[in-house]
């Protein structure tokens, strides 16, 4: 597993699993995402379709929209305020990660960091996973993801 310094840091709680002593860490507001999600609809000339709330594993929203450059679909993480962007809504990603749109980068403005394909599709021998609990290091262990995505959109149980 990745030390200190060597790539993406995955943080304490990215991956949706805590202990009864941690503190819950769905922070991101599913409301404030759905504003930012209609706002970057808006900036892309683009019309919402769909946003749905994470589901129970799963940590993340998902949000579409249809514009005149075709479909996009954005993960909101539920546990820190980044975004991915895929090609089309699941239960959990690997590697199906794609690169932000331009317009993407307003959802900035919201407290969000758009994530780009190459550090989403980095290998997980690559990250520094030093923060993580031992509880989520077990998860890792049993689900054996391969890619930083793959730990952040989960839909581990």
């Amino acid at each position: 597993m990745g030390g200190p310094g060597s790539g993406f840091r995955l943080e304490r709680g990215s991956t949706g699993f805590f202990t009864g002593s941690d503190p819950d860490p769905r922070a991101t507001d599913p409301k404030v995402c759905r504003t930012a999600w209609y706002a970057a609809a808006r900036a892309a000339g683009g019309r919402v379709t769909a946003f749905g709330t994470r589901q129970l594993a799963q940590t993340f929203h998902t949000a579409t929209m249809d514009g005149p450059d075709g479909r996009h679909c954005a993960l909101f993480q539920t546990c820190f305020p980044l975004v991915a962007f895929v090609d089309e809504p699941r239960d959990w990603y690997t590697d199906q990660f794609r690169e932000p749109p331009a317009w993407a980068a307003g959802l900035g403005d919201f407290g969000f960091t758009v994530l780009g394909a190459a550090v989403l599709r980095s290998s997980l021998s690559t990250a520094d996973l030093s923060a993580l609990s031992a509880v989520e290091r077990r998860q890792i262990d049993c689900w054996r993801p391969e890619t930083v995505g793959a730990v952040l959109f989960n839909s581990w149980d």
